[in-house]
């Protein structure tokens, strides 16, 4: 292929010449911010850490705004006068039978508090890597709630839309 040269758009509105380089003109194959714009070098980057997402920690479920009554959940349960009728109020069973036949029973109800304070970023390569404190302005705090069955050999910890789902038919 031949060597070809052309100004390029940026999105900070500034023009600059583009480098010289052997391959086709199609700059849609890499977005800038990759390692240049030869994509045939671009390498998948080792993860070391999954960052937290809100969506993997509330799969969608067919109520809407489930994610709002669990953090009410989550907010309210240990104020609860109550712990036993409120898990009833929340729709979360005691007992349950699987498909399989074989038994869960309640033991217990688990909220955890998480504050990720620091991060973990991978060196090229994947063999070392760099770890910051996060700012306070990027510092995430969250709750996690689960809820731990016996099945009979081993327990089970089940979320917020699992456990209400053990009760659905």
């Amino acid at each position: 292929m031949p060597r070809h040269h052309h100004d390029h758009h940026h999105p900070d509105n500034h023009q600059a010449e583009h480098h010289h380089h052997d391959g086709p003109d199609n700059h849609e194959d890499v977005p800038h911010g990759r390692a240049g714009h030869n994509h045939m070098l671009s390498r998948a980057a080792a993860q070391w850490q999954t960052p937290h997402r809100a969506s993997e920690e509330h799969p969608r479920a067919s109520e809407p705004d489930l994610d709002k009554v669990e953090a009410a959940f989550v907010e309210s349960f240990f104020a609860s006068s109550d712990q036993a009728s409120f898990l009833r109020l929340a729709r979360i069973p005691f007992h349950a039978t699987l498909s399989d036949d074989s038994q869960l029973q309640l033991l217990r109800v688990e909220i955890d508090a998480l504050t990720d304070v620091g991060s973990l970023t991978p060196h090229l390569g994947g063999e070392s890597f760099r770890y910051d404190v996060l700012p306070a302005t990027l510092i995430s705090q969250r709750r996690r709630l689960r809820f731990v069955y016996f099945d009979g050999h081993g327990l089970r910890a089940l979320s917020f839309t699992d456990a209400r789902n053990l009760g659905d038919p």
